[in-house]
C-alpha cells in the first residue's frame, strides 16, 4: 500500500535525536532556541517562538489581543476544525466565510462579514497556497473605522488583527516575501503530515508594526506558554538562578528540545531538497492528468504565488460528493491512500448543531464534493508516482464508465 504522507524520518534526523537524549535536555533548551532562530531567519519575519502545536499557537495568540464573548473572529468555510475550534474555546463567535477559485478566503466575502464585533480574521494558506495578503489588508484598512478596541493591545493596533493559519505553507512565497512574513502573526505547524515535522509542535512567528516590539512580545510569550512562570529551565541553571515567580496565570505549550532536533535538520535541507522534491511531485502530477478532460488541475504557482506543496487538490469535473467517495475507495482497492482536504467545516456536527448551514458556502460544497488529496511526501519514488497516477486514472474512468 502506498502511504499517503509518512514522516520523513532518516538517520541524520535519529543521530540529532540521540544527541538530545544524550544531551540531557529533552524539553525546551538550546535546540529549540536554535530552531526558532532559524526559522525567523529562513521566514524574514521579526520573531519565532517554538510551541506544542499549531492550535495553541492560534488559541493563545487569540487570548493575548484580548478576544473573548461578544466578540467576532473571520474564518474561511473551508478549513480544518482547529482554525475555528481555537475561537470557540475563547467563547468568541467564529464567523465563517466562503471561498474563493483557489480555496483560500474570498477577500469580498470578509469585507461583507466585518462589523463592530469583528477582532480578528485567520485566512488559512490552504494546501500551501498563501491567501491574497495585501487585498486582506486593504480590507481591514476600508473597514477600520468599525475597529471597537477593548484592552490596551487592541488600542495599540487600532484594527483588526490578520493572523495566519500558515499550517500548510512554510516556505510559500507571496510577492516575493515568504509566509511568516506575511501577517501580523503567522502560525506554522510541525504535524507529522506537515512537510516539514517535528512529530508534533509549531511556531508563533511575530511579524507585528510598529509601535509593536515583537521581541518584547515574543518574550511575553515564552512565560506565557510555561505556565506564567518567568524563568524556564534553561535560564534556571545558571547559578544561583533556582528561584522563580509566576506572573500570570499561562499555559503549558512549549516545544521541548527533542522534537526541535528533528525540526532544526528538516529545515537545514527544507529549501535545498524537501520543497524541490514535492515540487517535482506536483509538476508530475500537474503534465500527466492535464491530457483528462475529467481533471481540474490545482492552481499552485501564478505571477505572485508560489506554493508549499503541501497537498495536492486534485478536483474531478461535474461529479457529485457520492460518485467522489465512489472513486476514492476504487483507489484504495489498488493499494494506494489517498484523503480529502477538508470537510467544509458546516458539515461537521458540532458547528452544524449550532447554526451553520453548509447551503451558505455553495463554493466550498462545490470544491469538496469533487476534490481527492494525492500523496505528497519526499520518500515517493517515480514508480510509486507512476503507480498513484494509474490508479487514480483507472479507478475515475471506471467509475465515470460504470
Amino acid at each position: 500500500m502506498i502511504q499517503f504522507s509518512p514522516p520523513h524520518i532518516d538517520k541524520k534526523i535519529i543521530d540529532e535525536v540521540i544527541d538530545s537524549l544524550k544531551s540531557g535536555w529533552i524539553t525546551t533548551g538550546p535546540k529549540t532556541k536554535l530552531f526558532e532562530k532559524r526559522i525567523t531567519e529562513y521566514c524574514g519575519n521579526q520573531n519565532t517562538l517554538c510551541v506544542s502545536s499549531a492550535t495553541a499557537g492560534l488559541e493563545l495568540v487569540l487570548r493575548w489581543f484580548g478576544v473573548g464573548p461578544c466578540d467576532e473572529v473571520i474564518v474561511p468555510t473551508y478549513t480544518y476544525c482547529a482554525t475555528a475550534n481555537v475561537v470557540a474555546h475563547c467563547g468568541a463567535k467564529p464567523v465563517m466565510v466562503d471561498i474563493g477559485e483557489d480555496f483560500n478566503i474570498n477577500t469580498k466575502n470578509i469585507l461583507k462579514a466585518i462589523n463592530k464585533n469583528t477582532k480578528v480574521i485567520i485566512p488559512v494558506d490552504l494546501a500551501g497556497f498563501p491567501c491574497d495578503y495585501d487585498e486582506i489588508y486593504n480590507v481591514v484598512e476600508k473597514k477600520k473605522s468599525l475597529f471597537e478596541p477593548t484592552g490596551e493591545i487592541q488600542k495599540k493596533l487600532e484594527r483588526i488583527l490578520i493572523l495566519s493559519d500558515a499550517a500548510h505553507s512554510l516556505g510559500a512565497v507571496y510577492k516575493n516575501k515568504k509566509t511568516g512574513n506575511l501577517a501580523d502573526i503567522s502560525v506554522f505547524s510541525f504535524h507529522a503530515v506537515k512537510n516539514l515535522t517535528t512529530a508534533e509542535g509549531g511556531a508563533i512567528a511575530f511579524n507585528l508594526p510598529q509601535p509593536f516590539n515583537n521581541e518584547e512580545i515574543y518574550n511575553y510569550f515564552n512565560i506565557y506558554t510555561l505556565h506564567g512562570q518567568n524563568k524556564d529551565a534553561l535560564a534556571k541553571t545558571k547559578i544561583g538562578n533556582w528561584k522563580y515567580d509566576v506572573i500570570m496565570p499561562g499555559y503549558k505549550a512549549n516545544m521541548p528540545d527533542i522534537l526541535a532536533a528533528i525540526g532544526l535538520i528538516e529545515l537545514e535541507r527544507y529549501e535545498r531538497e524537501i520543497l524541490p522534491k514535492r515540487k517535482f511531485i506536483f509538476d508530475t502530477y500537474k503534465n500527466i492528468l492535464s491530457s483528462y478532460n475529467w481533471a481540474i488541475i490545482p492552481e499552485y504557482e501564478n505571477g505572485i504565488k508560489i506554493s508549499s506543496y503541501h497537498v495536492f487538490l486534485l478536483r474531478i469535473k461535474d461529479i457529485s460528493e457520492e460518485t467522489r467517495d465512489s472513486i476514492i475507495s476504487r483507489i484504495f482497492e489498488k493499494q494506494v491512500s489517498v484523503n480529502v482536504h477538508f470537510q467544509p467545516l458546516p458539515l461537521l456536527s458540532y458547528y452544524k448543531n449550532n447554526g451553520y448551514n453548509i447551503n451558505d458556502y455553495p463554493i466550498s460544497y462545490k470544491k469538496y464534493a469533487n476534490v481527492i488529496s494525492l500523496p505528497v511526501y519526499y520518500n515517493l519514488s517515480e514508480e510509486q508516482i507512476s503507480v498513484v497516477t494509474h490508479a487514480v486514472i483507472d479507478s475515475v474512468e471506471e467509475e465515470l464508465n460504470s
